[in-house]
Order: structure tokens, then C-alpha cells, then sequence
């Protein structure tokens, strides 16, 4: 009972396993192979194994096989490359082991390992183009924190003291009529220009979010929009909400700037809902309105906007769906575990 249970164990490893098992004969012909191997090569049961790149060029010493492995059982693996039944190359790990001698024909039968390379080097890939896309953004924050901060402490600090001078040089000029009206003129000016210093220190980097949270900063935006779109209504509901870690406030709220612009100028929207519900496991976002939808295929502002969001998603460990039909508005949804901060 219990080998009839291991020999259905080793089958079905041998079924699934994701590196290709092979069987050779001394000759390298393939006695049988495991369909990972077969997927891999394309080779079928009665087919020779051809040798490696490297093993057809390497140096070899008088009648010494040709084959490396086989002719160095101390080395336990190497890389090359291995061509397949269609002519092209593959980047392998290879390894062999003699493991049947045929009686009757003196004949050793050997096992062949072969591992995908190339499925782990775009892995690899993969996560280097990952980590940079968090260094980017990482930096991009930094830049802009860094900027917000200069507005704000400096240069929103000299205009103010321009204008507290300027208060100084009206009670000495009181007299002078035409004088007082320049510096009226003046007044204003400073002022649109203190406003304009603030609006973009806030999109750089609201201050709010720093000392108060996420939910505070999307209401701030929030009513900001609505002063000058009266006619859009858009509400936003939180449960469990409290302060989260840097990295994933300034994400969400990135990802709330960022549909709240598309909604605007794109969706003709007249409702938009915001809900964020933090438990102890995860942090949920939806983000819905009610506008005129679109095919994620033809867009394209918008469209990399929405490439964008899934990045800092993407870095946050989460997921982001976005959903969206001609007539029916656009829905994304937004899961991400509580998140702690990834050390390389």
C-alpha cells in the first residue's frame, strides 16, 4: 500500500514538476521525458538529445566524452545553451546522473535535468524594472515634498513679507492718491500670485496629508473641486480609516488626484463616489462614477493615467481593477494588504 502510494507521489511530481525530467540512454536517446521537458524542447520519445553549446565547442582531452556533465560527475550543474527541435536555443541549468546500467547491453541510462533559464531571467527582469519603478516614484515624491516645502516656507514666506511692507509703505503715502492706487494694484497682483504659490505647493504635496491623513487631504481636494464645478457631487465615505503608512497615502491620494482629473475632463460625470475601509488585514478604495464610460483600448491621456494608478498599486502590493462601460460610468477598485515598508 504504502509503495503503490509513493510511486503515485513520484508520478505525479514527475507529471507537474516545472524542470524538465528527462531519461536518456548512453547514446542520448530519449526513453522517455515529462511534459515540462517536452514543452521546453519540443524533443519526443525516441529523439536524441543533442549536446549543449558549450559541450560543441569546448576543449576535450583524448577520449574523453563529449558531453560535460557526464564526463565530470563532481559537477553538479552548469548553464549553457540547448537547442531544440525547431533549431532555436534556450538558456537551460543542466544537470545528470547515471542511474540505470543495462545488463544485457552494458548500456548506462543517465537523467537529465533541465531548468528554464529564460523564465527566470525575465523574473528577474521583472522585479529590477519593479524596484525602479518604486525608486521613481519614491524620488518623484521626494522632488515634489522637497518643492511643496520650498514654496510654502520660502518663497510663500517672502511674498508675505512684500505684503506686510507693502502695509509699511501705505501708511507713509497716505497723501498721495495715484501712489496709493498703484499699490492697490499691487496688493492684488501679490495676492493672486500668494494663491497660486499655495495651489501649487498643494499639488505637489498637501501639507495636510503629512499632519493630518489621507482622509482629511481628499475632502480638502474634494471641496476645492466643487467651487468651481458646483454641478459635480462627490462624496466620500471612510470606514476604519486612520493614519496609514507615508507610502501608501501618498499613493492613494495620487491614485484619487489622478481619477478625479480624468473624471473631470473626460467623464461628464455628475457623481462620483470616494469609499476607503481599512481593516485588519487590508485597505479597500472605490472610486465610481456615473459618466460616460469608456474602452480601456482607445484611450489614451487617460489611458496612462490609468497605467499610472496600477504601478503604484503594483508597488504597494495590491491590486487595481478598473471596470468601465460606454454609458455606464467607471469603476476602480483598489485592494491592498496593510502594508509595511519593502527593504532591498
Amino acid at each position: 500500500m504504502q509503495s503503490r502510494l509513493q510511486n503515485e507521489y513520484f508520478q505525479q511530481i514527475y507529471e507537474h514538476i516545472q524542470d524538465g525530467i528527462i531519461i536518456m540512454k548512453e547514446s542520448r536517446e530519449i526513453i522517455m521525458m515529462n511534459p515540462a521537458a517536452q514543452h521546453l524542447t519540443d524533443w519526443e520519445n525516441g529523439d536524441f538529445v543533442p549536446y549543449c553549446s558549450y559541450c560543441m565547442t569546448r576543449k576535450k582531452e583524448q577520449g574523453e566524452p563529449t558531453c560535460y556533465l557526464i564526463a565530470n560527475n563532481e559537477v553538479p550543474s552548469f548553464l549553457s545553451e540547448m537547442p531544440t527541435y525547431h533549431g532555436r536555443k534556450i538558456d537551460v541549468e543542466m544537470s545528470t546522473a547515471a542511474i540505470y546500467a543495462n545488463e544485457n547491453t552494458g548500456e548506462t541510462e543517465y537523467l537529465l535535468v533541465l531548468r528554464d533559464q529564460e523564465t527566470f531571467k525575465k523574473a528577474q527582469e521583472a522585479a529590477i524594472n519593479k524596484k525602479m519603478i518604486r525608486a521613481l516614484i519614491e524620488a518623484k515624491e521626494s522632488e515634489h515634498k522637497r518643492l511643496a516645502q520650498e514654496l510654502h516656507d520660502g518663497v510663500g514666506q517672502s511674498l508675505f513679507s512684500v505684503s506686510v511692507a507693502m502695509q509699511a509703505i501705505e501708511s507713509f503715502v497716505q497723501d498721495n492718491a495715484q501712489l496709493n492706487e498703484y499699490i492697490s494694484e499691487v496688493r492684488v497682483e501679490l495676492q493672486k500670485v500668494m494663491k497660486d504659490i499655495n495651489a501649487y505647493s498643494h499639488q505637489l504635496r498637501p501639507h495636510s496629508l503629512d499632519q493630518l491623513g489621507l482622509e482629511p487631504t481628499i475632502q480638502a481636494t474634494i471641496d476645492a473641486i466643487k467651487k468651481n464645478r458646483p454641478d459635480l457631487d462627490i462624496q466620500l465615505t471612510t470606514r476604519g480609516l486612520d493614519r496609514c503608512d507615508p507610502a501608501v497615502e501618498i499613493n492613494l491620494y495620487r491614485i484619487t488626484q489622478e481619477a478625479l482629473h480624468n473624471i473631470i475632463k473626460y467623464a461628464k460625470a455628475t457623481q462620483v463616489h470616494i469609499h476607503i475601509k481599512k481593516d485588519n488585514t487590508h485597505i479597500y478604495m472605490t472610486i465610481q462614477d456615473n459618466g460616460v464610460g469608456f474602452e480601456r483600448e482607445k484611450v489614451q491621456n487617460a489611458g496612462l493615467g490609468l497605467k499610472h494608478m496600477e504601478e503604484r498599486v503594483d508597488q504597494l502590493g495590491g491590486t487595481c481593477t478598473i471596470m468601465s462601460k460606454l454609458g455606464q460610468g467607471t469603476c476602480i477598485d483598489i485592494v491592498i494588504p496593510r502594508w509595511r515598508p519593502q527593504h532591498d
